[in-house]
């Protein structure tokens, strides 16, 4: 009985019955068309889509050349109040700080000289008018008798001699009674212009000179006010030779007008003009001087401080704006990378002409509907090759923050610059 429990067990295959050799054959081909199933849909097994990048197309346009120089704020008008009589100071009339109008009363200095001055020289006018009412009285008697021979030739003409000496001595009197209201008038300090007036630099009861022109006090006129643009010489003459040779347009009606930045880089409401460029570099600093006018009915800005004004000098035409970012800037020229039709990723080499805002001026090596890449560089680090361009949205800009610089930076010095700001530029796109 053992040995044929054995036979049994280790029965060989084709002993089995058919229907189950059918059924191992259907399960295996099961098994092998839900593997090719499974691998078809694994994660990862197929290729990914292409990831995103924000782009902006590039879109030619007359771009105004903007440049930002450093100045300081000036009274359109300055005047200094100063003493013209001698006397001690009685009163002052006005308040510190407030504005005055010309000829408004300042200063009340002692006139009791200047009246007595006055009131000589008025009593001599009599004299001198009784003089000569007595020498017109005696030329006018001899008149006749020297007609009549009844009195001489040589008597009648000492009597008109007479009478235009007493003339003289008359005119004579009345110039010297207007120099005494002249000087009288001067103890009454009035102010030579509107404006705003500073603080007294004297007190009352002070002894003040017309002789040594004592200042008694500063009116300034801050509406509207100067300012004192500086400009290198080399930039000049560089953008009057780009003017000349066509690369650059002049500008249009707006050209003179000019927008002030305050000292922490807001705009300031109003806009000013340039008044002038003045034709002679200074030969100590190389630097050209223009002067603005900028109105300031606030009274916000005041004499002496800094600012930065931007004024409008030419326009280039055909020219794409860019944003910085999307700009690799190093010794060996500007480039940036252009997304192609079917997604690959190009460098192209670009001229650039300046800045405006935080923006490059490209002047060449675009061309009109090329969609160029401003963020994204960090997923084509990672050795992706065909991406998906999508519209990209500039970040709101921080409050505070300072504007761009609006000259393009040169040498090597700006390329080390604007490859840390090409490293910094993936990062930022890799965390959005």
């Amino acid at each position: 009985m053992p040995e044929h429990r054995t036979v049994r067990r280790f029965a060989p295959h084709h002993l089995l019955p058919l229907g189950a050799a059918v059924l191992i054959a259907l399960s295996l081909a099961a098994c092998d068309e839900k593997k090719e199933a499974g691998g078809a849909g694994a994660p990862g097994s197929a290729a990914p889509p292409p990831p995103e990048v924000g782009v902006i197309t590039a879109q030619p346009q007359s771009v105004g050349l903007t440049t930002e120089l450093p100045g300081r704020l000036e009274a359109s008008r300055v005047a200094q109040v100063r003493a013209r009589a001698t006397g001690i100071l009685q009163k002052r009339v006005f308040t510190e700080g407030s504005d005055v109008r010309a000829g408004q009363v300042l200063y009340r200095v002692d006139a009791g000289p200047y009246d007595a001055a006055r009131q000589s020289a008025q009593a001599q006018l009599a004299q001198a008018q009784a003089t000569l009412a007595n020498a017109s009285g005696v030329v006018t008697r001899y008149r006749p008798l020297v007609a009549a021979n009844a009195v001489s030739k040589q008597e009648f003409d000492a009597a008109v001699a007479a009478e235009k000496a007493a003339q003289a001595q008359v005119a004579a009197a009345r110039a010297a009674l207007r120099t005494a209201d002249i000087n009288l008038g001067y103890a009454t300090v009035t102010a030579p212009i509107s404006g705003r007036i500073g603080r007294s630099l004297v007190t009352e009861g002070a002894l003040v000179s017309a002789a040594e022109s004592t200042q008694l006090a500063t009116i300034q006129q801050i509406n509207p006010l100067y300012v004192n643009l500086t400009q290198s010489a080399s930039e000049v003459m560089q953008l009057q030779q780009a003017l000349r040779a066509g690369k650059l347009n002049r500008s249009g009606a707006n050209a003179a007008r000019v927008e002030i930045l305050l000292d922490n880089g807001q705009p300031y409401a109003e806009n000013g003009r340039l008044l002038f460029t003045d034709l002679t570099v200074d030969p100590g600093t190389g630097q050209v001087s223009l002067r603005a006018e900028v109105p300031n009915p606030s009274l916000l800005l005041l004499p002496g401080m800094y600012v930065r004004a931007r004024l409008q000098q030419a326009q280039v035409d055909n020219a794409v704006l860019l944003p910085q970012q999307a700009v690799t800037r190093g010794s060996d020229g500007d480039s940036v990378m252009v997304v192609n039709a079917d997604g690959t990723v190009a460098p192209r080499k670009v001229q650039i002409a300046g800045a405006k805002d935080n923006q490059w001026i490209v002047t060449g090596g675009l061309n009109p509907g090329e969609k160029v890449m401003v963020d994204g560089s960090m997923k084509l680090m990672l050795g992706i090759k065909v991406v998906k361009p999508v519209p990209w949205q500039a970040d709101p800009a921080p409050s505070g923050a300072k504007s761009a610089p609006t000259a393009p930076a040169s040498g090597a010095s700006s390329g080390a610059a604007s490859n840390a700001g090409a490293a910094a530029s993936p990062a930022s796109a890799a965390s959005r």
